[in-house]
Order: C-alpha cells, then sequence, then structure tokens
C-alpha cells in the first residue's frame, strides 16, 4: 500500500476532508475536566487557525491513493521556546480510521520533515494530548522526545 500513497499539497477541496476528521483528533484528547463539546470546538478552531491564510512558512499535505485522501499534515515554522531559533512545527496530524496502521502517518511525517529541513530548521516540533498513548507511542518511535510537560488539575 504505502507504495501507491501519493503525497501532495493540500487543495481548497481537501478542506472538508481535513475538517471530516476532526472528531477523531478531538475524541483521543480524554480530558476528563473538559466536556467532549469543549473539546470538539477546540479542535475546529484549531484547525481553522491552522489553515488560514498566514505569513509564516507553512504546509498542508495530503497522502491519498487513486484519488481517495487517506491523511493530512499541517507543517510550519515556529521559534523554539529554548532557544528562539526557527523550527519546524507539525501542529496536525491525522490518518482516516480504515487507513491507520499501514504506514501513512509515517509517509506524511517524513514530508513534513523535509519540508522543515527545507526551511533550514534543525529542529521539529510537534504537541500531543498527554492521554492519547497510540500516538505518543508513534512519536516516540520516529524519535521524539519530551521537552515540556504542561499539567493541569481540576479543581
Amino acid at each position: 500500500m504505502k507504495s501507491d500513497v501519493r503525497i501532495r499539497k493540500a487543495r481548497g477541496n481537501d478542506q472538508a476532508f481535513i475538517f471530516e476528521l476532526s472528531p477523531s483528533l478531538a475524541e483521543v484528547a480524554k480530558l476528563e475536566w473538559h466536556t467532549k463539546d469543549a473539546v470538539q470546538k477546540m479542535q475546529d478552531n484549531y484547525i481553522s487557525e491552522m489553515l488560514a491564510e498566514s505569513s509564516t512558512p507553512n504546509k498542508t499535505l495530503i497522502a491519498e491513493v487513486e484519488g481517495v485522501s487517506l491523511g493530512f499534515i499541517h507543517v510550519r515554522t515556529r521559534n523554539d521556546d529554548i532557544s528562539g531559533e526557527v523550527c519546524g512545527t507539525i501542529p496536525l496530524l491525522a490518518v482516516s480510521p480504515k487507513s491507520q496502521g499501514l504506514g501513512i502517518g509515517r509517509l506524511l511525517m517524513s514530508s513534513a520533515e523535509e519540508w522543515a529541513k527545507e526551511q533550514g530548521c534543525r529542529l521539529i516540533h510537534l504537541e500531543v494530548f498527554a492521554n492519547n498513548s497510540r500516538a505518543n507511542n508513534f512519536y516516540d518511535r520516529l524519535g521524539f522526545k519530551p521537552e515540556i510537560i504542561h499539567m493541569n488539575k481540576n479543581l
């Protein structure tokens, strides 16, 4: 399957597919101190913000086979919290549930890392919900390590 996958730049008509995956991105948060509606609204707003026109260098990529979209990734630049240097960041990555476990996420990550290197970045950053153990394991296998952990307590 991986050899048939094409990674291409997103087009305007890909937004419907991207927002179609929003519930699966929100679902994995499992934040018991927030309502599901609040998490879903945050996720939808975050996608809108990331895909909006920006002067920050960025790119959204779609993985597809024979015109069928399987997943997407959004990569952009940001300033590193520690050094201040420009680095890449991956604010969004989603693979459709039926396409998970087929290497689609790895292909999208590789494409995002290549883009960040082309921008002259030495580091690439991402954030993931702490309760999303599947994603945390995936990122760990790709060589990502925790740097700052944000913690909350329900009062």
